[in-house]
């Protein structure tokens, strides 16, 4: 899966069940300064990242995200950590 590909899911997440505009949302977007994203939301929102990338997510992995670009390197990371391991 592509970075652009993961980038508009999480777009789509935060505009349909976050009712953050799209137009708010951008890579350097910072989750809790910017879009409001509290710690309840952030595990709301992983909840809901899961069925991407098909397995459990990491708390770990999810420490030192601060923007929407964080996120998508995180999942990129754990999206494709089975075929890098191949």
């Amino acid at each position: 899966m592509k970075k652009q590909e993961i980038y508009e899911h999480i777009v789509r997440i935060l505009d349909e069940n976050f009712s953050i505009e799209a137009a708010r949302i951008t890579p350097e977007a910072r989750l809790y300064d910017d879009l409001d994203i509290d710690s309840i939301d952030a595990v709301d929102l992983i909840v809901q990242l899961k069925p991407l990338v098909g397995k459990r997510l990491n708390a770990e992995a999810f420490k030192s995200v601060r923007t929407v670009q964080d996120v998508v390197d995180a999942l990129y990371l754990l999206v494709n950590e089975d075929q890098q391991a191949a």
